[in-house]
Parts: structure tokens; sequence; C-alpha cells
């Protein structure tokens, strides 16, 4: 069967009850692949499935028909695609994702969806200049959001003589994160990261640039897969490598999924995930006196209390309450474009019934 032959690409239970929740006796879908996005130019993709690699392009009827409810395929994403002997493959179907990774398109004020189907996120920083903890924090919020399980790995630690200076800050914000110190150039740590480099599993690796994430996946994969920039000199800031997000399977049956360097990630419909990397902060708003406290000057206020005795860093409370902005006004924008999508849809329908009622008369 096409679904067996695809587990070696990640394709699990999970994709096997959407494929048979869609029906494949719908002759719309009879006689396709399944296959996994790999790569994402524009409109171009680069698929893999039972034949190899292939390029692919959407099915125009099917995504370019004015639909206001279109799921556009991004890397890791399944498909069900046409195979064509004589071209690319054409993308019928977007199959349900298990786990995805968003951001805030602050162009266009909507959801940008970097990366799906993936098991671990590798939050990637360096232990030098480049180490940042509000950004840690923001990426653990979006990592827990994403569904999958992160995996903090500071790397170049081979050029680090106080550990522990770093480890006791993330420790401030996440005692239980899974913290593992890695060496590219030495091997440290590597055999520490095997537990979660399995077949038929992936990996999406988050971090800025310059912070080692292509030479740890060159590492990893014992293979010159990625292109490797040095760091600029002075203020431990890297260079772009990867230019484009993109999957790649290694030897052993592992895929990762590599993300260009973002220094900023806007947040998206991360709630929940503020909520656990801030777990702290909600217990103590939970017992506040008033249910309704803004936690400013109430009397009762946990929070205040937290504060004034150090409990919470008057900079963790900042930057709880900077990504729970982001959250609420993308929530707004999130809001916004359903009604106008929503509206969009009414319009659409309603000129199809005028135009049926017109062809009656």
């Amino acid at each position: 069967m096409i679904e067996n032959e695809m587990m070696k690409y990640g394709f699990n239970s999970f994709f096997q009850k959407e494929v048979k929740k869609l029906g494949l006796e719908n002759k719309d879908l009879s006689g396709l692949n399944i296959a996994r996005i790999t790569e994402v130019h524009r409109e171009k993709y680069k698929i893999i499935n039972k034949y190899g690699e292939k390029s692919a392009s959407l099915k125009g009827s099917v995504f370019y028909n004015d639909s206001i409810n279109e799921i556009y395929p991004v890397v890791g994403d399944f498909v069900m695609a046409k195979q064509n002997e004589l071209g690319e493959d054409i993308i019928f179907k977007v199959l349900s994702r298990k786990s995805k990774f968003s951001r805030m398109d602050t162009f266009n004020s909507k959801e940008q969806i970097v990366a799906t189907n993936f098991d671990y996120v590798f939050i990637v920083s360096s232990l030098n200049d480049e180490f940042n903890i509000k950004r840690l924090e923001r990426y653990l919020a979006i990592s827990w959001e994403s569904g999958a399980t992160p995996i903090i790995v500071l790397t170049k630690s081979d050029l680090c003589e106080n550990y522990d200076f770093y480890k006791n800050q993330i420790d401030k914000i996440d005692s239980f994160a899974t913290v593992i110190k890695v060496s590219s150039f030495t091997g440290e740590g590597l055999d520490k990261l095997e537990k979660y480099i399995n077949p038929y599993e992936t990996i999406v690796f988050l971090g800025s640039s310059g912070v080692g994430k292509s030479t740890l996946v060159n590492r990893i994969s014992d293979e010159n897969i990625m292109k490797v920039n040095d760091i600029r000199v002075g203020d431990a800031k890297g260079k772009h490598t990867t230019t484009h997000r993109q999957l790649v399977v290694l030897k052993n049956g592992t895929m990762i999924i590599d993300t260009p360097g973002m220094r900023e990630i806007g947040m998206w419909s991360a709630s929940s995930g503020v909520d656990k990397t801030f777990s702290d902060i909600e217990e103590y708003a939970s017992i506040c006196k008033f249910t309704n406290c803004t936690h400013t000057k109430e009397p009762g206020c946990m929070i205040i209390d937290a504060l004034a005795t150090g409990k919470i860093s008057e900079e963790r409370w900042k930057n709880y309450k900077k990504l729970k902005k982001e959250v609420l006004f993308a929530k707004k924008k999130e809001d916004l474009n359903l009604r106008l999508k929503e509206k969009e849809r009414r319009k659409k329908f309603a000129k199809q019934i005028r135009q049926k009622y017109k062809s009656v008369r």
C-alpha cells in the first residue's frame, strides 16, 4: 500500500485516518499518491513519495478558484498528488496537520505557517552573546503551542567557560525544560541528542542566524547537507545560512526541517503556549483575591506580592505581558480575517443564486 511505503517519510496512523476521512472512493481523489512537501519556492514545490523526489505544482481548479477555505501546502505537509511521468506532479489536496509552527505575517497581519507535522522542536541558541532569554521564552511558547515537544539545544559549548550562568537563566524560566549543551566541533552532547533522532520522526530546528543550526545538522547527519557561514566578529551574530525552509531525510531515516534564522517571531494563536511557558505566573494569577484582577494595585494580588518578594522577576513579568499582548492582537486579527472570509463567502453564494435565478428566467 502507498501508506506503508510512505511510513519512512513520517506517514503514520494519524494521516492514515485523515485519508480515510476523505474517502478515497471520491472520484476527485482516486488514483492519487501520498507525498510529502520538502521545499516550497513561491508556487513551485518539491515533494517526496514512493517514486523519489519530484517537482510539483498546485491543481489550478482546486487552489485558484476563489475558495476562502483552501489550505495551501508548506514544508512538512502530506499531500495527495497525481503522478505526471512527463513533468511536474499535480497537488490536489493537503492532509490535516498533527502539528504546526506559525508566526505573525506582519506585512499582511495574518498567520504564516512555517512548518508542519514534526515531533520535536530543537530550539537552538549558542553559548555566547547571541543568547537571549526573552527570545527563548518566545520560542518555548510557540513550540508548546505547535503540538510538538521542545528541546533547548545550547551550541558552541567548546567556546563557553561559564555554562552554569546560561543554565541558571533557563532554570529561572523553566526548571523542567530539557536542556542539552552540545559542541559540533568536539562532539560533546551529541549522544544525548540521539534519543530524539529516530527513524520516521521529524525535527524542526528554530534559532537565529549564526547559532550553529546548519553545522549541527551536518554533524548529526554525518554529511555536509547544509551550507555553513562564519559568524561576524565583534557582535557574535551570524550571517544567514539557510535561505529557505526545507525538509531533509537523514541516512538513519530521521527527517529534519531547517528554517532560516529568525531573530524575531510575531506571536500567532499561541495563548496556551504562553500559559505553559509562564506557568509560574499563571499559577500566582489564579490565586489572586479577585478573579478579574489587573495585577496593578488590587489588594491581595499574588502577582504584586511575587514581584515584591522577587519570586517573579520584573523582566519576566514584562515579557509575559508583551507576549500576552501580541497573542491578543493576533486573535483580533484572526477574528477579523474570519469575518472577512465569511462576508466574502456570503457574497459569492448570493452571486451564484442570482446567476442561477437569471438562467432559470
